[in-house]
Order: structure tokens, then C-alpha cells, then sequence
């Protein structure tokens, strides 16, 4: 007898809702197990919900643009026979201990929801395969793909009064920006404050509020281009947009310095020359930024500032007592941030090969949100590009963030900085480093001196081992 298996989504972390960016099947396909169904679009990674067991297709209940939240329903499908184990996956442990929420009982199925506005889509090369099924032992009524995320959740309840409806996202992004809800007008249903109501509030403050003698954010102008040539307008894949939405919030909560820095790693480099074999052997190659990672991890156990986010007002800091750190990794869609956890725990070897397997799923669209999330520092690498130094963006509410540029080999006076001593110009390996942080909390003296100690246990190899 066939049994109905629910695909819900699955756990996407912090992230309030997902975006339905591609369809994979329709209604009667046979698929095999951990054939793709549908795609997934967190505002950093997509995610890839593969079928837990052999079957065909029954319902579609989620069309392409829809945004749905963890355990919303995307597909039925019929299993005609299950084996212990693909019972085993799909069944929930017992009632109420499902990692998603149960269905409700229903006389009769629900109707797929209404479809929302379709949305630009970006290609898709690949991405993680996550599960989020249920078997149905009963008929139930359908989570409706936009229902789901309806503002069921409030910080602040459904309740009247003067409460201000917002989701939790909502709630955080107005924190980031210093927007007061209480002050903003809802445009969502019964007055719910929504992310383009803030954003909303947040330009009219700037661009209302300007005054002759330059205060606020003037608009940047609306231009014809077409009067000076042909031009062409392309959609932004959702990965920039975001992207560029989150650096523009970084840069204009946080005022930001750059230090700008050298390191002679000369010895370093001789002694990454000697671990290519190895590396080689284990399928690795090893670059300055693998050494790096691990020298940042222990220059951070130093400064524990630059590990550090604004408490909520920006009355004190909160110290993260872990090593996690970003890494930036250009992909065709944009720029992504996987996090390496544990840096100092973990040898150069064993962070190569993490790193190169994060950055290939980065670049093949498999992270999932768990990649993403918690780091307390980030680095940037244009080292393979070119370029002796640049400004990299911090990634708010961390406060810092490191940026490699091309390592070069410069002259350098082996007598030291004075020009009289005895010595020669010797060739050497420089690494440009460029330390941007967030003013607010780290100061200039700090920052000199951190990117100090960087260079001195980066010329020092042995000081990792320490």
C-alpha cells in the first residue's frame, strides 16, 4: 500500500524564510532516492531537498518565488514500499519529538497555496542535499508555503494595544540600523512592521532629514544612460543583492580604519616549500593563508577585542571565547563567507583541507547554514588575484576583519632600520596585510599593535607550535 511522505523543509538556522528558487520535479515523476526536488535560497547559501525514498511525485504544494519557513510542506510523495531504514528516516521518533513541526488533522487536504510574485532566479550549478520528511499516517492539511511564514512568530505577539508587530529578522535588522518599531509604520498584514518598512524608514530619515549644510544621505541621482549609448540592465543574482545590502548597512553603522601592514615570511614560505610533498600526498596544497588562519587564532587569543561584537546598545562587548573564523571566497554569484570553527585547535593540514572543501561547495552552491554562521573574525584573500593593498568591508557586528594581498619579494636591509649599520639588501617574501575595524571599539594604538604581533609570529614560524 503506498504511504504518503510529507518533504518539509528542514532546519535553515537563523534565517526566518527561504525563497523557492527552483522546481525540480512535477506531479507524477518517479524519483529515486536522494534525487533532487527542489532548491532552496537562504540570503547566503542554496540548499538542495533530495527524496528520502523511491517513489512518485503526488502533490506539488510550493511554486518557484514562494517563501517558506522550516517545516512549511513543499511535496507529497507516494512510497509503495519502505525498508526499515528509509522508515527509520522518515518517521518521526514519536509525537511532538519531530525536528519539525507536526501536521495538524484535517477532514481533507488543504489546496496549494497562492504563488507569490516570481522573482529574478539566478542558475544553478549545485547544492547540499538536506533532508525534511515526514511520513503521513493520516490525512493533514497542507502548510501553505507562504502561510508558514505569515508572521505566525512575533517578538512581540499577535496581541493589540501599542505592541509593535515584527517578526524576530525584523526586530534584529532594526536593532542593526537603530530604527525604533514604534516609529515605523507597518505595511504588512494587520500593521506588521516588514525588512521595506525599516529600510523604508531608514531613507526617508536620510533623504528627509538632509539639510543645506551636507547632513544626512543625499539620493544618488536617477541617470538616462541610454542618452550616451545602448545600454542593458541584467538582474543581480540574490546572493549580491543581499550582499551589497549588508555591506552598505556595515559600512554606515560602523566607522571604519584601515592599518595597513607587511610581513616577512620568508622563513614561513621556505618552510611551506618543504610540506608540498606531503601536502601532495594528502591531495592538499598549501598556501601563506592556511598559515595564516592558525596565526590569526592566536593573535586573537591576545586581543580579545577584536573577537568582539557591541552589546545591544553599545554599552559593553560581548567576547566570544571561540576561534571561528570567515573566509571569503568569490564565487560566480557573488561573495561568500564560509566559517572554519575550532582554527585553533586544528593543524595547517587538517585547515587546508577544510578550507578547499568549503570553498569548492561555496563555489558549487552547497553550503548550508550551519557554513555560514558564527564566526568572530574574517579574513579576505586577494592574494592569488593581485594588488598590494585594499580596504575590505568588516562584516557587522564583528569587528574586524584581515585582508592578504599579493605576496611579493622586496629588498630589504638586513642591518635593521638603521641606514648606517652594517648589512645588504636581501630578497625577501612580504605579505601586505590590511586590518579594517570598527572604530568604536578598537582603537588605532590597538590595531598597530595587533597587526604587529601578526607580523612577528607570521615571520616566526615556530611561534605556532608555542
Amino acid at each position: 500500500m503506498a504511504q504518503e511522505i510529507l518533504i518539509r523543509v528542514p532546519d535553515i538556522g537563523d534565517f526566518e524564510a527561504v525563497e523557492v528558487v527552483e522546481i525540480l520535479v512535477a506531479p507524477g515523476d518517479v524519483v529515486q532516492v536522494e534525487d533532487p526536488l527542489v532548491s532552496i535560497e537562504s540570503d547566503k547559501a542554496t540548499m538542495e531537498i533530495p527524496s528520502p525514498v523511491a517513489g512518485r511525485v503526488h502533490e506539488l504544494r510550493v511554486s518557484l518565488g514562494d517563501s517558506v519557513s522550516e517545516g512549511s510542506v513543499l511535496a507529497v510523495l507516494l512510497a509503495e514500499e519502505l525498508s526499515d531504514a528509509e522508515q527509520a528516516e522518515v518517521a518521526p521518533e514519536s509525537e511532538g519529538a519531530s525536528s519539525f513541526p507536526a501536521p495538524s488533522p484535517a477532514p481533507s487536504p488543504a489546496p496549494p497555496p497562492a504563488p507569490s510574485p516570481p522573482a529574478f532566479k539566478p542558475p544553478h550549478t549545485g547544492t547540499s542535499p538536506v533532508s525534511g520528511a515526514e511520513r503521513v499516517d493520516a490525512p493533514v492539511a497542507g502548510t501553505g508555503a507562504l502561510g508558514a511564514s505569515s508572521g505566525s512568530s512575533s517578538g512581540s505577539g499577535d496581541s493589540g494595544g501599542a505592541a509593535v508587530h515584527a517578526s524576530p529578522g525584523v526586530r534584529r535588522y532594526a536593532r542593526q540600523l537603530g530604527v525604533d518599531l514604534a516609529r515605523t509604520s507597518g505595511s504588512g498584514p494587520l500593521g506588521r512592521v516588514l525588512e521595506t518598512d525599516v529600510t523604508g524608514h531608514v531613507h526617508a530619515a536620510m533623504t528627509g532629514g538632509a539639510s543645506p549644510n551636507g547632513g544626512g544621505v543625499p539620493p544618488v541621482p536617477d541617470v538616462d544612460f541610454s542618452r550616451f549609448g545602448p545600454v542593458r540592465e541584467e538582474p543581480l543574482a540574490k546572493i549580491r543583492r543581499v550582499s551589497a545590502r549588508n555591506l552598505s548597512r556595515s559600512w554606515l553603522n560602523a566607522p571604519h580604519v584601515t592599518q595597513h601592514d607587511e610581513a616577512d615570511i620568508t622563513e614561513l614560505e621556505a618552510f611551506r616549500r618543504t610540506c608540498k610533498a606531503e601536502a601532495a600526498q594528502r591531495g592538499l596544497k598549501l598556501s601563506p593563508l592556511h598559515f595564516v588562519l592558525k596565526a590569526v587564532a592566536r593573535v586573537l587569543a591576545e586581543f580579545p577585542d577584536f573577537r568582539s561584537s557591541l552589546a545591544p546598545g553599545g554599552e559593553g562587548l560581548i567576547v566570544k571565547d571561540y576561534f571561528h573564523l570567515g573566509v571569503a571566497v568569490d564565487t560566480e554569484n557573488g561573495l561568500v563567507v564560509p566559517v572554519i570553527r575550532d582554527v585553533e585547535t586544528k593543524g595547517i593540514f587538517e585547515l587546508a583541507g577544510e578550507l578547499s572543501d568549503l570553498a569548492e561547495r561555496a563555489r558549487t552552491r552547497k553550503l548550508g547554514p550551519a557554513d555560514l554562521q558564527g564566526a568572530c573574525f574574517s579574513l579576505s584573500s586577494l592574494g592569488g588575484i593581485g594588488g598590494t593593498a585594499f580596504t575590505p568591508i568588516v562584516n557587522v557586528p564583528e569587528v574586524a576583519i584581515l585582508g592578504l594581498s599579493k605576496l611579493r619579494v622586496q629588498p630589504r636591509w638586513s642591518g635593521g632600520n638603521d641606514p648606517l649599520s652594517p648589512g645588504e639588501f636581501e630578497g625577501r617574501a612580504v605579505l601586505p596585510l590590511s586590518l579594517s575595524y570598527d572604530h568604536r571599539v578598537i582603537d588605532g594604538a590597538a590595531a598597530a599593535r595587533f597587526t604587529t604581533r601578526l607580523a612577528t609570529v607570521l615571520a616566526h614560524p615556530g611561534h605556532l607550535l608555542l
